[in-house]
């Protein structure tokens, strides 16, 4: 290795990507915004922008000899640098892996099925279609997919788990004795467990009261302890009604995921 290549290496990159982003973006069937401002809860200044797409992978990729393309990701600052305000990061799936994910209920995934027309970046007649069915992936698996990611930022919330003994946002807790980010994320996924428990359907932005609440945890104005209580008390009626009644299936509509997921495939593929 020459000087000159060390000091190459040693130089970050401005931005970040994995996988073919172009060859991604040529077969992209759906592409929207899913950070906190899809939900309403996002504070100027303080946020980055969340994308996420679904690209509709080659056929070589799929029944030819070329390796799988899952995922292509991209983001404005380099590997290891955390992200600030106005950077980018932007996962694509494939549709068949974000298939897998929206019907296990990942509570990212879902949004771009529920996400209001103006967070939509880019929508072809698939990507629509898809959107049609996302009563397809609502199911009880999806309200305990919810509470799972819940319980996961209440425990680093209360300062407990192994992310917690190195803080993400130092600069939260030295002001707030707290992180209230992920308070915030918290209490928003307590209350989209609920309604989605409830109802069956996930309403983006947030309705304006659960929204307003999960803003003032976010600014800091609500102590932690009376954080935690609210979530948990959301998360016992959520959980009686998983136990008691619910509108919600048991599993996602397997059948019509599948029918769509083949009838995009080879509509893509057919030469036109």
């Amino acid at each position: 290795m020459t000087d000159t290549d060390a000091d190459t290496q040693q130089i970050p990159r401005p931005n970040v990507e994995y996988g073919d982003l172009n060859l991604a973006h040529d077969h992209e069937i759906l592409h929207t915004v899913v950070g906190s401002g899809v939900h309403g809860i996002a504070i100027p200044g303080t946020d980055d922008h969340d994308e996420m797409a679904v690209f509709i992978e080659p056929v070589q990729h799929v029944i030819g000899t070329e390796a799988p393309m899952d995922v292509v990701t991209y983001r404005t600052k380099p590997e290891g640098v955390r992200s600030e305000p106005d950077d980018i990061d932007l996962t694509m799936h494939s549709l068949r892996k974000y298939l897998r994910l929206a019907a296990v209920g990942n509570p990212t995934a879902l949004l771009p099925l529920w996400c209001p027309e103006g967070s939509i970046i880019h929508i072809t007649e698939p990507g629509e279609q898809l959107r049609e069915l996302r009563d397809a992936f609502m199911s009880r698996q999806a309200a305990d997919r919810f509470l799972g990611y819940m319980y996961a930022q209440h425990e680093r919330m209360m300062g407990r788990g192994r992310r917690s003994k190195v803080p993400t946002r130092p600069e939260l807790i030295e002001r707030y004795g707290w992180d209230v980010k992920y308070g915030a994320h918290a209490l928003r996924l307590a209350y989209q467990g609920y309604e989605i428990t409830m109802t069956g359907r996930l309403s983006l932005p947030m309705p304006e009261d659960p929204r307003a609440h999960v803003l003032a945890v976010k600014r800091g104005e609500v102590p932690q302890r009376e954080v935690s209580r609210q979530i948990l008390s959301l998360t016992t009626i959520t959980k009686q009604m998983l136990e008691d009644g619910t509108p919600l299936r048991p599993e996602p509509d397997w059948v019509r995921i599948n029918a769509f997921s083949i009838e995009a495939h080879l509509s893509h593929w057919r030469p036109s």
